[in-house]
């Protein structure tokens, strides 16, 4: 079977649903570094701005820990010895890092101006089916869009995706900082944190 890929040139928010993970410390397992994605912004009749961003992986798809050891024991079943209830879980367990082409299908295309998605990735320790991903503002801050009165545009090849597979951009309101506190929640919009729909 062909790798399928989607090629999204903006991108807002990329969903396949994945199990709820609510730990929401930084991990240090596995260095964070977000794919890098250029945008064209303010743009008239003379042409577009460029504009760096890029790209952070969901918070629910990232590998939840305690010092490397494993907070999520199966599909349906957190490791009591860490996640006794949803407040302990948050304050024991964290969300690290991504491998992002590696694990997750995600990468910068070679044109910099959107990233390439592989639906089902094989990686080192697991099979990733799908990935939702935010555009960035800066390391550690979501782009906000102000929409009223302007356009927004993206580009998607699906030439290569067969029947059967939803692929979606869509808005969701969400806080610049992902619910960053600094103590509670010390990943923040760097790591995916604060989606909610």
């Amino acid at each position: 079977m062909a790798p399928l890929s989607l090629r999204l040139d903006m991108l807002a928010a990329f969903g396949v649903l994945a199990p709820l993970a609510v730990a929401q410390q930084a991990g240090t397992q596995q260095p964070e570094v977000h794919p890098e994605m250029w945008l064209q912004v303010d743009c008239t009749a003379s042409g577009c701005n460029w504009q760096k961003g890029s790209v952070v992986l969901d918070s629910n798809w990232r590998w939840v820990n305690k010092d490397g050891q494993n907070c999520y024991m199966n599909d349906d079943t957190w490791d009591p010895t860490f996640c006794s209830d949803p407040l302990s879980c948050a304050e024991n367990c964290a969300v690290d890092g991504a491998d992002y082409s590696g694990t997750y299908g995600v990468k910068a295309n070679s044109h910099m101006d959107g990233v390439d998605l592989t639906f089902v990735t094989k990686g080192q320790y697991s099979t990733n089916y799908g990935s939702r991903l935010y555009v960035m503002d800066s390391e550690d801050s979501y782009k906000m869009f102000a929409l009223l009165n302007r356009e927004f545009t993206f580009n998607v090849d699906v030439s290569n995706l067969p029947c059967g597979l939803n692929g979606a951009v869509y808005f969701v309101e969400m806080g610049r900082h992902g619910d960053w506190d600094g103590s509670g929640n010390t990943a923040g919009a760097k790591y995916g944190t604060g989606y909610c729909d």
